[in-house]
């Protein structure tokens, strides 16, 4: 059977992982059967009850409790699903009663725990149930997969391959694929365009080898960092002070990211490489010290025992205090601050000069990240082609499973490969093969870039230069892997690159930009216009390139993307700039450049070309008001939208009031006495509650987004997506919208809410401030001092927006509130 997609998936095993999974699947519309094993004793609660061993809701339990805790965790950034709505999708059951339902599914994933004896019986019993052309995958993190289905029929194998999911799944992005020796090219072509495209994942092929590719690495970095630590006698905090930002990690750098993984199960993860290993040295590095063998027998295991590494305790007057091991005397000591002068000196540094600066110093701090790293980049280059056939899948999976920065290769390019291979054989070094044989080719960098894109150095058959993508005019759709025999085994290289704007920009692609602001032909008649200014703030260069961004579209284009690649879509407007404009009393300059960006932002609305919105990550204050004025948004399901201007002590100042009272009012019967007060105080809570919604789920729950707003998962397939969308508008034949007055509730209106912010402010709720930014959103909302039920054009509405914003920068309190922001990066309420 060839699979053409898959409708509906089953979960084997409920702990936190096979939940998760569960949750993610659900929040990409497919339904989940969520099964896991029948208790064989009753809690006290279900004796009370009366139940039994065989009470369905006691044979359910496990994966009953698996669901229910999804649906109890806050709604927020971190919470597994999307919605809790979603949960409405997955159906629980057991693996005595339920494995029937393992008939109807198109993908089953095995989650049980760690155990190959385990993993072997319950694949035993998958079988039994499975329909032929079901595909068959396990999440372990790095047992065999040939050996879990060595003793399956030939067929099952063929469908069968390790998708390891990376904790927790909604968040990270790494999903390494690996095939067994039997697992049909079909099946392998079909998961990775699956999983790239509905998953949103980033799809890495590894080899079945113990810990695949990240653990493999990460947990050896880890081990040697820890004896390294040892060896120089540096303290934890000293440690994560060096492994973190300063070398492309993330600040909870070494300690604190192995509490949140857990002690036990990262020493579980270095066994599986010391049982499998044949190489002397990598198992006596992954051997774990004393002291860590005593922490988990102490159960200080990290973040699930709410002690390991580090360790949060109340201070004498109340307050927090952290708390730090003495692995010396396996003893909690007050945390204390490192000093280290090199790592001041690259402070603001961009990563590759701070981190090359750092390794060549010879500060104690320069001297560990250079032994810590020179160990780490041999190690991992003597490992292809063991664990992966390609640097690109080494490099893809640590920064997509790690959050690293820069992969192995692509930090050994940053520091020089010549010039540091060179200074590790003086150091006695055994230098790999695979780089040396480069280095005698000539080839003095893993990666290269040229007009046509991205090369990287393939090792396995070329020893040369391969695109990372199959020339120009291939453009961000996931392909299938090419596959190459070697000695029966298969080779799979790493995906394709997506066109990048980087390589767009490479190729003289740019039509027209400025420092801050970008337009860039994506081929078939769309554009992109592209912000770059610093933070990706909304700043006057940017505004100004709006109107030139939106002739060009036009007279020349069939439509634009407004999007770009950065970590952040748009974090606001430039308050700072704001702020000192209002201090120095140039209120000419401010009062222009927020009416610029109203303008510019009408200009986008009724463009004569279609204007999709290509939004991702933080999309604050000005970046959802760009949002909510383009035809139609192609949004990044982790997109984190919303107008928080409260915080600053303004209001939307960028016709954000008007486009989401608008978003409200659409659908309405025209001709009906309908009583707008409740819609209204909707809109009112979102912008003086400084509502933002946590995924593009959530944003359309909240009209933020329309329901015609499409949502993608995978980012490198974005600005695609939204190319795309604005090339089929076009090519229906695009009309830009027709202006409509607006009804408002005017002075009726203002004193309901004048009323309400009264009876908050008496109840001690709010401050004075709080009720001066209210009272101003409320003002533009209601339109002002009008009679009731009048109707206003959207100008209008900017107007008295831009008159109640010029008011509140001329408050000192807040100036206070933006000072705070820019100074603390917390709000301030005063």
């Amino acid at each position: 059977m060839a699979l053409k997609e898959i409708k509906k998936a089953a979960v084997l095993g409920a702990g936190v992982m096979g939940a998760t999974i569960a949750a993610y699947l659900a929040n990409v519309g497919i339904p989940v059967v969520l099964l896991d094993i029948v208790p064989r004793e009753l809690t006290d609660e279900e004796e009370k009850k009366g139940l039994t061993l065989d009470s369905p809701q006691v044979r359910n339990r496990l994966a009953e409790q698996g669901k229910q805790d999804l649906i109890k965790k806050k709604p927020g950034p971190m919470n597994p699903l999307y919605s809790n709505s979603f949960a409405d999708l997955i159906t629980t059951g057991n693996f005595e009663d339920d494995m029937e339902k393992l008939q109807e599914v198109d993908w089953i994933i095995e989650v049980v725990v760690e155990r190959m004896d385990i993993k072997k019986k319950v694949f035993q019993n998958v079988e039994a149930n499975w329909t032929p052309g079901t595909v068959i995958t396990s999440n372990t993190s790095g047992l065999s997969i040939n050996e879990m289905v060595s003793d399956n029929s030939e067929d099952f194998r063929k469908h069968f391959l390790g998708t390891h999911f990376f904790n927790p799944p909604r968040h990270m992005k790494l999903l390494e694929v690996i095939p067994c020796n039997d697992t049909s090219q079909e099946i392998l072509n079909f998961m990775n365009n699956f999983c790239s495209r509905v998953l949103g994942k980033g799809v890495v092929f590894a080899k079945d080898t113990p810990n695949f590719i990240a653990n493999r690495i990460g947990t050896y970095a880890m081990m040697y960092t820890i004896k390294l630590m040892q060896e120089k006698g540096l303290t934890v905090e000293e440690v994560d002070a060096i492994t973190g930002p300063p070398m492309g990690h993330p600040k909870t750098a070494s300690f604190r990211t192995l509490d949140f993984v857990g002690l036990d199960t990262f020493r579980h993860v270095a066994q599986t490489c010391v049982d499998k290993s044949n190489d002397p040295e990598e198992i006596e590095i992954m051997q774990p010290p004393e002291f860590m063998d005593k922490m988990i027998e102490n159960n200080l295991l990290g973040n699930k025992t709410k002690q390991g590494f580090f360790k949060k305790t109340k201070g004498e007057d109340g307050s927090s205090q952290l708390m730090a091991m003495d692995y010396e005397k396996l003893e909690y000591r007050p945390r204390e601050k490192a000093r280290f002068d090199i790592l001041k000196e690259i402070k603001g540094e961009d990563l590759a000069t701070g981190f090359k600066t750092l390794i060549e110093s010879d500060d104690p701090a320069g001297e560990f990240a250079w032994m810590l790293t020179k160990k780490m980049l041999t190690y991992t280059a003597k490992l292809i082609p063991e664990i992966a056939d390609d640097i690109v899948n080494v490099d893809r999976a640590m920064r997509w499973g790690f959050n690293w920065e820069v992969g192995p290769f692509e930090s050994w390019d940053a520091i020089g490969l010549k010039s540091s291979v060179k200074r590790m054989k003086e150091e006695g070094e055994t230098i790999p093969a695979m780089v040396e044989e480069m280095l005698e080719k000539g080839c003095d960098s893993f990666y290269k870039q040229d007009n046509f894109g991205n090369y990287y150095y393939y090792d396995v058959f070329a020893k040369d230069y391969l695109p990372m993508r199959l020339g120009t005019e291939q453009i961000d759709m996931p392909v299938e892997p090419i596959t190459f025999l070697r000695n029966g085994n298969k080779v799979i290289p790493a995906n394709p690159d997506p066109v990048k704007l980087d390589i767009l920009r490479a190729q003289n692609r740019v039509v027209k930009g400025n420092d801050d602001a970008s337009l860039i032909d994506l081929g078939d008649g769309i554009v992109c216009l592209e912000m770059h200014a610093p933070q990706q703030a909304i700043s006057p260069a940017f505004t100004e390139f709006i109107f030139e961004a939106v002739e060009e579209a036009e007279k020349n284009y069939l439509g634009m993307v407004v999007g770009n690649e950065a970590n952040n879509y748009c974090v606001g407007a430039n308050v700072a700039l704001i702020m000192m404009g209002a201090q120095g009393g140039e209120w000419d300059m401010v009062e222009n450049s927020v009416k610029n960006f109203q303008d510019g932002c009408m200009a986008m609305k009724y463009a004569k070309v279609p204007v999709v919105a290509a939004p991702h990550g933080q999309t604050l204050g000005g970046g959802m008001e760009i949002c909510v004025h383009c035809d139609r948004v192609v949004a990044l399901a982790e997109t984190y939208i919303g107008q928080v201007e409260m915080g600053v002590g303004l209001i939307p100042g960028g016709g954000g009031n008007k486009e989401l009272l608008i978003r409200y009012m659409e659908g309405l019967p025209e001709g009906v006495n309908i009583n707008l007060v409740p819609i209204v105080e909707q809109v009112f809570r979102h912008i003086a509650m400084a509502r933002v919604a946590y995924n593009a789920v959530e944003a359309k729950e909240l009209r933020f987004f329309r329901p015609s707003d499409k949502i993608t998962f995978n980012k490198d397939l974005l600005i695609y997506d939204a190319k795309q969308t604005a090339l089929g508008m076009a090519i229906e034949g695009y009309n830009p919208p027709r202006p409509k007055p607006i009804k408002v509730l005017g002075w009726d209106g203002m004193a309901a809410f004048k009323t309400g912010l009264h009876n908050m402010r008496s109840g001690d709720y709010v401050t004075d401030h709080d009720v001066k930014v209210a009272t101003e959103i409320a003002f533009v909302l209601c339109g002002g001092n009008i009679r009731p039920g009048s109707e206003v054009s959207e100008q209008y509405l900017l107007d008295i927006e831009r008159e109640a914003f010029l008011r509140l920068c001329a408050e000192e309190k807040t100036h206070d509130r933006i000072s705070a922001i820019l100074s603390t990066g917390k709000p301030l309420r005063n």
